[in-house]
């Protein structure tokens, strides 16, 4: 299972990420610190890809005439630190040493609000569609590599899993087993 992408993070920065700044992020309360990667989904409109909608949406940039169910999040204001594309690609919206708007009301192993100590991982998608070969690549790279720079994130989950009956995603089509599988190999290079 070849790498395509090289990762590293460098004071907060992934580098090989394109780096697409959201203005919606805020600092992480003192002497919080990164524990939990959550994995999400989102596609804009539902269930369609590529136009580069949700990186407007996170950049607050979106035009809510285009399509209908645009108007139903307007005024939205939302971010997560990374989007892995159907490709692969991963862009960075948020530097990981933030607060990235991801999770919204959030527990996970009794702790509230998530977004003080996760790293939110979109993936481009939805509950309904399978996810593509080159985004379990990336993310277990990425994940690989937050691992490495932030020892103390061990806990991954499901947006669904801090958020339950509010949330769905990453949705039946999340292959958590190949996750892992492809995760302990990035991680015993």
């Amino acid at each position: 299972m070849p790498q395509t992408v090289k990762f590293q993070i460098r004071d907060g920065a992934l580098s090989g990420a394109r780096q697409v700044p959201s203005p919606n992020y805020n600092p992480r309360p003192a002497q919080a610190e990164i524990q939990l990667a959550v994995v999400h989904n989102i596609s804009l409109p539902p269930s369609q890809f590529g136009g580069g909608y949700i990186e407007r949406f996170f950049q607050n940039r979106l035009d809510w005439s285009l399509h209908p169910y645009f108007q139903s999040i307007e005024g939205m204001q939302v971010s997560a630190h990374l989007l892995i594309l159907r490709s692969g690609e991963a862009l960075q919206f948020v530097n990981f040493n933030d607060r990235a708007w991801h999770a919204g009301r959030s527990s996970y192993l009794g702790l509230k609000e998530c977004n003080d100590y996760s790293v939110g991982i979109e993936l481009e998608g939805s509950d309904d569609l399978p996810f593509t070969d080159a985004q379990y690549e990336a993310l277990a790279a990425v994940t690989a590599c937050l691992q490495q720079a932030y020892p103390k994130m061990q806990h991954l989950a499901g947006h669904s899993d801090i958020a339950p009956g509010r949330k769905t995603d990453p949705g039946p089509h999340f292959d958590w087993a190949r996750f892992r599988q492809q995760l302990h190999h990035f991680k015993n290079k």
